[in-house]
């Protein structure tokens, strides 16, 4: 293998040694390695395989994202480092894993350009001064023609460029120096690869399409639609498939074009792309025709099935319109007959309350000339305390109701907390009264053939594991005490078994007290009712409460001598000894 220039060595070394804000201005150099050469030879395959094989390319490539406005050089630097990588690609012949060039390295290079071409783009539309401008877009079009060179020297790249997001923002632009650069860079496209519109997906395809008829439709401008004139000339010449497409896609483009763009200097193009349109338009104008006498003919059929459905359907309509006017004529009917009656009905209504009216009045004076004139007074509040008594009444009595529906709900509540509260003593009377069953059980009987083999197992065990020997004494004790010790269990099985029982059943008790307790009216509202609930009809029950609340007053009141045991006890907290309250003597709401 022949040695690596030293050149390259050398500018590798200083790029891995350096920092990363001086790599763009060392990877300047590569041009002049580049220009040393003359191009197509052999030397300069070499120095493009010995950039490629100590990652300069990758360098570059990498440098093209950053933000150059921060870095030395700024964005020229950015510009001559795309055109040193698209020369640097162009010519390139990759032997150790082509794979990884030409399918992972190379359309990463076309994006980071295009990427690159967006920032200029971007800053050339904010940029103010003229100098600045003109600076902007001298570089751009240094890009782009690196993204040329690039795919013109691999014609697969031309089908990754127009699929990639970049190119589609940077074609659709309302800037007009941008706008021609990237039309022209899309003319470069088809003359390298003709078939490439074929090749991609159609939203690619319908978006540039789109783009380009809308910058005929949308401007005046003669530079833009001269190009994008040339590029649909381009595109029907290049395509023939796609003139269907233009024709069937885009109705009104010939008269557009024809109206809006005759006459502004590029007639000879024009006329060659109308020509292609109407060639295609018609050439489809029959098989139009045809399509549209089948139409007319599947048309025409099916209004004659339609109607002759609907004759034989129409006696059955009629009827149904009939009895459904007649229903609804009948409904009217109805309606001005009870609306002429509610009307008679209150008329004579008013009538009676006028007659009454007057009859009472005609009686009021008919008394006031029999009574006495020293009478009348009397008279008169007579009748002012009979009506005072009748207003009264009717008040109370619509309160009342008023009152009971509002009470309704709460009363439904009261009801069936009372069922409730009842179906959960009796379910724990019966739960009290169960006796419990008994611990032990009869264990299974053995079969003769179980017997043997258990009784060999003992004895087996008893062989291996011989015992200490105990008295006849010691095995009484030792009997005596298993005896009393299960005697012990059983009976503290027993007793906190009904403790259990109890604890279940106090903590039922204070649920429902609780219900109870929680679902009562407010004071402000209490009846007698709502306080039978709470009170006992049990004499001995109201009697242990009276005492268990006089013990509680009499142990609040004791001196503080008498207390002393009671330190880490809370206030609240009264001793078992001075209130003794059983289970049984709590009153449970409800119950009587």
């Amino acid at each position: 293998l022949a040695a690596a220039d030293p050149r390259v060595l050398a500018l590798a070394a200083q790029v891995t040694e350096s920092r990363e804000q001086d790599i763009p201005l060392l990877l300047l150099k590569l041009k002049g390695i580049l220009n040393s050469a003359s191009l197509g030879c052999e030397e300069s395959k070499k120095i493009k395989q010995d950039i490629y094989d100590y990652d300069l390319t990758q360098y570059c490539m990498l440098v093209l994202r950053q933000d150059h406005s921060r870095l030395c050089g700024g964005w020229a630097t950015a510009a001559q480092l795309a055109e040193i990588l698209s020369h640097c690609c162009v010519g390139l012949e990759v032997k150790e894993d082509p794979e990884e060039f030409y399918k992972k390295f190379l359309p990463s290079a076309v994006d980071n350009l295009l990427f690159l071409g967006r920032r200029l783009q971007a800053r050339f539309i904010r940029a103010i001064k003229d100098e600045e401008k003109q600076e902007f877009l001298h570089w751009f079009q240094t890009v782009t023609d690196a993204i040329c060179w690039l795919f013109g020297g691999h014609i697969q790249l031309a089908a990754c460029v127009l699929q990639s997001d970049h190119f589609l923002q940077l074609l659709i632009t309302d800037d007009v120096e941008t706008a021609v650069i990237m039309m022209s860079v899309l003319h470069n496209i088809l003359r390298v690869n003709s078939s490439v519109l074929l090749q991609v997906d159609e939203e690619t395809l319908y978006s540039v399409l789109d783009e380009l008829v809308y910058k005929l439709s949308s401007t005046t401008n003669p530079v833009i639609g001269n190009a994008a004139t040339k590029l649909l000339l381009l595109v029907a010449k290049f395509c023939k498939q796609l003139v269907k497409l233009l024709t069937a896609r885009y109705k009104g483009l010939r008269g557009l074009l024809s109206k809006q763009w005759t006459g502004k200097g590029f007639d000879r193009d024009l006329s060659q792309l109308l020509d292609l349109l109407y060639l295609e338009q018609s050439n489809g104008k029959g098989e139009m025709q045809r399509q549209h006498q089948a139409a007319c003919i599947i048309q025409a059929t099916w209004r004659g099935f339609q109607t002759r459905k609907r004759l034989k359907k129409l006696p059955q309509a009629v009827t149904t319109l009939q009895r459904s006017f007649r229903a609804k004529r009948e409904q009217e009917l109805q309606h001005l007959k009870k609306q002429k009656e509610d009307e008679a009905l209150k008329l004579q209504m008013q009538l009676q309350r006028q007659r009454a009216m007057r009859l009472f009045h005609e009686r009021q004076l008919a008394l006031l000339e029999i009574i006495h004139a020293s009478q009348v007074n009397k008279y008169m509040e007579e009748m002012e305390g009979k009506s005072a008594l009748t207003i009264q009444r009717f008040w109370r009595g619509y309160r009342a109701r008023r009152n009971f529906h509002q009470q309704r709900q709460s009363l439904k509540e009261y009801k069936a907390a009372v069922i409730i509260q009842r179906a959960a003593c009796k379910f724990l009377e019966k739960r009290r009264r169960r006796r419990p069953l008994s611990p032990w059980k009869d264990p299974k009987g053995l079969t003769d053939e179980q017997r043997l083999a258990l009784q060999q197992k003992v004895d087996d065990y008893i062989k291996l594991h011989p015992a200490s020997q105990m008295s006849e004494e010691m095995s009484k004790e030792l009997h005596m005490q298993a005896q009393e010790k299960l005697a012990q269990f059983l009976l503290r099985s027993r007793l906190d078994q009904r403790a259990a029982q109890r604890r279940e059943t106090l903590l039922a008790q204070v649920n429902t007290d609780v219900e109870l307790l929680m679902n009562a009216p407010g004071l402000a509202e209490t009846t007698e009712k709502d306080l039978d609930v709470f009170m006992s009809r049990s004499v001995p029950v109201a009697t242990k409460a009276r005492q268990s609340h006089n013990t509680m007053l009499k142990y609040s009141r004791w001196p503080w001598w008498k207390k002393l045991g009671d330190e880490f006890e809370e206030d609240d907290v009264i001793p078992d000894d001075a209130l003794n309250a059983e289970l049984g003597t709590l009153f449970i709401g409800g119950k009587k």
